[in-house]
């Protein structure tokens, strides 16, 4: 199930008011792949809370003087590490039900 923070259902106007980001800006951060929102049917941009706050943690660290780029590379690396970690738990689980014998094979 979707939490509603990850639902795409808040239009670039909002979004613009919520951050204090121009809509010029929030395009920009798009076109540098920062945040990536849906497109419904006719075209409008739709963003999730998870993007506002991506959003702000972007200009707060292009305030800081960080370039795109930079930006960008720093979220490849965190994106990678998360993975790491679902793998490495889900190994670990794998590991526990077997040693518990929880997992049964079918029947």
């Amino acid at each position: 199930m979707v939490s509603y923070r990850e639902k795409k259902v808040i239009p670039i106007g909002t979004v613009s008011e919520l951050t204090g980001l121009s809509v010029r800006q929030i395009r920009y951060y798009e076109e540098r792949k920062l945040v990536v929102p849906e497109r419904s049917k006719g075209g409008t941009r739709k963003f999730s809370f998870e993007d506002v706050d991506m959003l702000v943690e972007v200009a707060n660290k292009m305030e800081d003087g960080m370039q795109t780029y930079e930006i960008h590379k720093m979220r490849e690396r965190e994106k990678k590490q998360i993975s790491k970690e679902k793998m490495r738990e889900e190994m670990l689980k794998g590991q526990l039900n077997v040693q518990f014998n929880r997992h049964r094979p079918p029947s």
